[in-house]
Formats: structure tokens, C-alpha cells, sequence
């Protein structure tokens, strides 16, 4: 008998790269109603297919591979561990419109994920940090935010997002069941 990772069957990287049982949680949902200005938190939002999140000034084009951007809740420790802060940074201050713990949001990047019952997102890709981020976080902010930039997504079906829901990867296998 073959070992089971070579020949037909997947190799074993390709089988550690889709096997991601675990699943995240929203911790917070921000909206920026105005270009520039301070996100605000909300406890619940509605997702447009194809478009945007209500009440976020973005309107980003149909079939935009932008509309909705999620980083990494762990990562707010990182970033002000770099900037020599005690406490983590609050999350609307990165400018990102969701922050998801308990799942690494980089394995995440092209495959869909569902946030709650109904909301499903293609992860489109890295979200790297700007320049603004010096404005918020001050001297060496960008550098800080490198690699912690989070994820850009397109909403491929919407509905209600709460704070708390479950975030869990998409089965796309034929052997699937989501």
C-alpha cells in the first residue's frame, strides 16, 4: 500500500493547509459612517451581498474584492506590544470593520468562512496597514501593524452579523457538509 500523502492522494502540505477544524468569534463589529473619522462599535451589523456593510461610509463596487475587512482580535496585544504599550489597542482604532479571536485569520486567506447562520465572506487577502496608522498609533505604528493587517473579504451572501457569532471555515469539499 502507497503512503497515504503521495501518488493520487493529497500531499501532505495540501492536507495541512485545508484542515482547519477550529472555529473563531466575532469580538467586535465597527462602522466608519464617515470617511476619516472614528470608527464606531456596534453590537450588530447587516452585510449586503456583494456590496458592503450598512452604515460603513465604503461603498466598494459590485463584485469588490474590499468590501468588508477583518483582523486578528490576538493581534491587538502584538501591535501595542511593539509599540511598548501595556494595554492592547482597541480594535476600531486599526480601522478594520471586524475582529475575530480563536482562529488564525491568515489560514483563512481565499477560502469562505460563515459568520453566524446566514453570512458568508470570501476571504480575498492580506489587508496591509497605511499610513494612517502612524496618525493613530504614532511613530513606528506601520511597522508595528506589518504582518497584523488582517484580511479583506467580499461579502458572497449577507444577512445579520451579532458580536459573539461563530466564525467557521466553509466545507468546499464534495465530501462536505456546510
Amino acid at each position: 500500500m502507497p503512503f497515504p500523502f503521495f501518488g493520487d492522494e493529497k500531499s501532505t502540505v495540501a492536507r495541512l493547509l485545508a484542515t482547519l477544524p477550529q472555529t473563531g468569534r466575532v469580538e467586535w463589529i465597527g462602522q466608519r459612517p464617515v470617511r476619516r473619522e472614528p470608527l464606531v462599535s456596534v453590537q450588530e451589523a447587516e452585510l449586503k451581498t456583494d456590496s458592503h456593510m450598512l452604515g460603513d461610509h465604503a461603498r466598494p463596487k459590485s463584485g469588490g474584492k474590499r468590501q468588508l475587512t477583518l483582523i486578528q482580535h490576538e493581534s491587538m496585544a502584538a501591535v501595542a506590544s511593539f509599540l511598548g504599550l501595556d494595554a492592547p489597542i482597541e480594535p476600531g482604532r486599526l480601522r478594520r470593520n471586524l475582529a475575530v479571536s480563536g482562529l488564525n485569520l491568515l489560514a483563512l486567506k481565499n477560502r469562505q468562512v460563515r459568520i453566524g447562520e446566514h453570512v458568508i465572506l470570501d476571504i480575498t487577502g492580506e489587508c496591509h496597514p497605511c499610513s494612517r496608522m502612524e496618525e493613530e498609533l504614532g511613530p513606528g505604528g506601520y511597522n508595528a501593524m506589518r504582518g497584523h493587517g488582517g484580511l479583506t473579504a467580499h461579502i458572497a451572501q449577507g444577512g445579520i452579523i451579532r458580536v459573539g457569532d461563530v466564525v467557521r471555515v466553509v466545507d468546499t469539499s464534495p465530501a462536505g457538509d456546510n
